[in-house]
């Protein structure tokens, strides 16, 4: 059938499932933004006006974590594409699927300074797994199933697709394709034949299974550290769990990693690195084995690297094999995926236990926190836990009160707790759980911001009182770039050099401004009483909570530090 591009792009993306877009039209990408109004996608494909770029990409990334599923956003050329280049790196670094779709400028005018031209292939090439610059109308079909393949499939990551104007407004052919015979057809074909890419998983290599298992025969301190890895396989979770239960050691993890053990489980050590628990990083230090599984290494996780586990044989279990041996070098390394390695080591592996191993990490849990009059941390993420019986979906920005979620919230599942991890992106959160939100309508989502990050993007309560898009929003107020200050507390002799927030707005009122419920809370009993309001409204509500200007993260360990060599105590 022949028919417009732009029109071809909508079928593709009712091929791939796509249900909901968030996006910015501009002048270059009206092709696309006029389909959907010339034959009816609009009533196929849901599409979120954010404020901002910016603000689309995260709510795709959010609804992707959150979903499983693919995230699509859509913006126009130049500063609308350079506008997506935050929240393509945030998927990036934290591997989370979503299709980029912009359109730049004819491919006549490409090279000559046009009005809103710009090289967005050349520009997010190190921030993407793949991108596409689609000049040939005959292509764009194929391009499409091929970047969401790409997106999905092993390490998952985000893609970007550039169309030039007028390859929008050109007409193809178009024939409808299931999406179970698109690695069969065209130009994906090709790309599997020619690079010997496999879509599913590499296989693992069944000796390597077997050195593990021989591995653990003889640790007497094993370790077990979770990493993200685990949360986007699809269906590693309860292998993992499975794996954990049997081994019966101790199980610490990356904060991308949240959800993998639950929280509550009394297996699970918490958090490990700069800002992890006692026990995890005394742990790491102890150990004779550790196992790590679907994660990096990074620079907060194993904040000296070259001590990481000096006492222990190190085994890393990862699908990309670029990260074995990038930050700590190991003893031992599995390729596959998450879920197809722990299967095959579940098979084999006999029930362990390690009494006095145990007994000794646990006795490095931190003692419980004070309760008074002033609203502490943790007793806002208590009480969150508490009133939504810790089935929240939460997201955050980045800093403290990232920490603080990671540490006093217990997640229980994957894709309960939605953070930018790897890039550390403020302003991150709000789109998160607007995107979380969207793609789960009958579960409450809780935005954990601080007042910093918060201002970065709060014009998205635009979006979310357009569509009634009900996200808690509870903002830890401290008036100050809380981990900044901090850093300087600590290390930089207590010049507070530009961290102090003292300036509008109040956020009470701009809630108010955006036709959104606000409250301000001062202690514990104002906060439970604000969020029972908010839960029972079923309406989106700002939180504003005071806290402490001086709260800090307890403990951390500098960057370059052995994981025991606590700064704070």
């Amino acid at each position: 059938m022949r028919m417009k591009c732009s029109q071809i792009l909508m079928e593709c993306l009712l091929e791939q499932g796509v249900d909901t877009v968030f996006g910015y039209p501009g002048g270059t990408i009206l092709n696309i933004y006029d389909e959907m109004e010339l034959h009816g996608y609009k009533s196929k494909i849901r599409h979120i006006l954010t404020a901002h770029e910016q603000g689309a990409a995260h709510a795709a990334d959010g609804y992707a974590r959150a979903t499983g599923k693919v995230g699509v956003c859509f913006a126009t050329s130049g500063p609308g594409a350079t506008n997506l280049t935050t929240g393509i790196a945030t998927a990036h670094y934290d591997s989370s699927p979503v299709v980029f779709i912009t359109v730049n400028v004819a491919e006549s005018l490409i090279g000559k300074d046009t009005f809103q031209e710009v090289d967005i292939t050349g520009i997010s090439m190190p921030i993407t797994k793949c991108n596409y610059l689609v000049k040939d109308p005959n292509e764009l079909a194929d391009i499409v199933r091929e970047a969401f393949a790409i997106a999905r499939t092993g390490r998952p990551g985000p893609v970007l697709i550039d169309i030039v104007k007028n390859v929008t407004a050109a007409e193809a052919d178009y024939q409808y394709l299931p999406l179970d015979q698109h690695p069969a057809h065209g130009r994906l074909a090709a790309m599997l034949r020619r690079s010997n890419y496999d879509l599913r998983a590499p296989e693992p290599d069944r000796d390597d299974i077997d050195k593990l298992l021989d591995m653990i025969e003889e640790a007497k301190r094993p370790l077990v550290l979770v990493g993200g890895g685990v949360i986007r396989s699809k269906g590693a979770v309860p292998e993992f769990r499975k794996f954990c239960e049997r081994l019966n050691a101790p199980v610490a993890s990356t904060i991308m990693g949240g959800g993998a053990c639950p929280g509550s489980h009394p297996l699970f050590t918490g958090m490990i690195g700069m800002h992890g628990s006692h026990a995890s990083n005394v742990a790491s230090s102890q150990c004779d084995l550790l196992i790590a599984i679907g994660c990096r290494f990074s620079d907060r996780v194993a904040t000296d690297p070259a001590t990481f586990a000096s006492q222990a044989k190190i085994v890393h279990i990862d699908i990309d094999r670029a990260e074995i041996d990038k930050n700590v070098q190991t003893d031992h390394h599995i390729i596959g995926d998450a879920r197809g390695v722990l299967e095959l080591i579940n098979q084999k592996l006999p029930a362990h236990d390690y009494p006095e191993w145990k007994e000794f990490v646990f006795s490095q849990k931190e003692v419980p926190l004070k309760k008074d009059d002033i609203l502490h941390p943790h007793e806002i993420l208590e009480t969150i836990s508490d009133l939504t019986g810790a089935q929240a979906i939460i997201t955050t920005d980045v800093g403290q009160h990232q920490m603080w979620s990671a540490q006093y919230y217990h997640f229980s599942r994957p894709g309960q707790l939605i953070t930018s991890g790897g890039f550390g992106t403020m302003g991150f959160g709000l789109g998160a759980a607007m995107g979380a939100k969207m793609g789960n309508p009958d579960q409450t989502v809780v935005l954990c911001t601080g007042d910093g990050c918060f201002r970065m993007n709060c014009h998205e309560l635009a979006t979310v009182e357009h569509y009634q898009i009900p996200v808690i929003i509870v903002i830890f107020n401290n008036g100050t770039l809380g981990m900044v200050r901090q850093w300087q507390h600590l290390i930089y002799g207590e010049r507070y050099s530009q961290t102090d927030l003292d300036r509008g707005p109040d956020f009470v009122k701009l809630a108010e401004a955006y036709g959104i419920q606000g409250a301000r809370t001062r202690n514990q009993a104002e906060f439970e009483a604000a969020l029972r309001a908010a839960l029972d409204s079923g309406k989106a509500c700002v939180i504003d909570c005071a806290i402490d200007k001086d709260a800090m993260v307890h403990p951390m360990v500098p960057g370059g530090a052995a994981a025991t060599d606590f700064l704070l105590d």
